[in-house]
């Protein structure tokens, strides 16, 4: 499955466009990460724990966009955007979603 952000597939045809996909993912954030979290960034230095969460749901969203995808019979998902959105009353969840356009591709 090719997902691209670009609205076309370089050396191929798009033959049939099947329709928007989706995939989401929410994730809650770890109290014990977000007291290690805040002591980094008063200290500096990366995150390692939320940037773990944000790749993992990242790649759910994206994985969730493809299966989609494929339950349609594309062969790709062209103008990928991953979008990123905080969450609860404390900002304590992250959402991520990912969409795009299902297409069919000559060989």
């Amino acid at each position: 499955m090719i997902l691209t952000t670009t609205q076309e597939v370089q050396g191929r045809k798009i033959t049939a466009y099947l329709g928007i996909v989706f995939g989401e993912a929410i994730v809650g954030a770890n109290i014990l990460r977000d007291i290690f979290a805040r002591v980094r960034d008063i200290v500096g230095g990366r995150s390692g724990a939320y940037e773990a969460e944000l790749r993992r749901a990242r790649e759910t969203a994206l994985l969730e966009l493809a299966e989609a995808a494929l339950r349609l019979g594309a062969d790709a998902v062209v103008g990928v955007d991953v979008d990123y959105e905080v969450l609860g009353s404390n900002n304590s969840m992250l959402m991520v979603t990912a969409s795009g356009t299902a297409v069919k591709l000559s060989s």
